[in-house]
């Protein structure tokens, strides 16, 4: 189990559940034929897929309103930026959280301009490794030792939270450097 240092923006998720479950009931009605005015098997077939369709989508929609955007496990930092598995980044690269501002990357033409609160994570120079990993644009960025996770798809972002994020980094990689110089 992980420990959660930064949580999903559940709302654009539960109005896309929420809509998802409006058209999968829709389609329900539909397939079941249930007040009796649709008759062709086609549109009751139409029905029952887009229901499936919806019900999947919904399932999905919940998984990742539970998916945060950063935990912590056995000395590594889980970045959830990119579908499937997390980017685990060992602890000991990681040199703290910054507070910034970039692209919101949210859809449509009205926020195409609109830039949104972001949280930095600074990695050591030295891991030349962890200089680029591909991530989902919409979700953040990573560039150069400096991972980007955009304000608008996590909680909401502050000052406070940023030095929550940096003492719980502090305590982690102490505890995990004590560990290491027992005998």
């Amino acid at each position: 189990m992980y420990e959660v240092w930064l949580k999903t923006n559940r709302l654009p998720l539960t109005i896309g559940a929420v809509a998802t479950i409006v058209a999968g009931a829709a389609g329900a009605l539909l397939g079941t034929g249930l007040f009796g005015w649709i008759e062709n098997s086609l549109a009751r077939l139409a029905g029952w897929l887009l229901a499936s369709v919806s019900l999947l989508t919904s399932i999905h929609l919940a998984r990742q309103a539970w998916r945060p955007r950063i935990a912590c496990q056995a000395g590594e930092l889980l970045l959830f930026l990119r579908p499937g598995r997390p980017i685990r980044v060992p602890l000991k690269i990681v040199e703290g959280f910054l507070m910034g501002q970039g692209p919101s990357f949210l859809p449509g033409q009205r926020f195409a301009r609109m830039e949104a609160t972001t949280i930095v994570i600074r990695l050591a120079e030295r891991a030349q490794e962890w200089a680029k990993v591909d991530v989902e644009p919409k979700l953040g960025s990573w560039c150069g030792h400096y991972v980007t996770i955009r304000g608008a798809w996590c909680e909401p972002l502050s000052v406070d939270l940023v030095n929550r994020l940096n003492a719980r980094l502090a305590e982690v990689q102490a505890a995990l450097h004590a560990q290491q110089a027992a005998p």
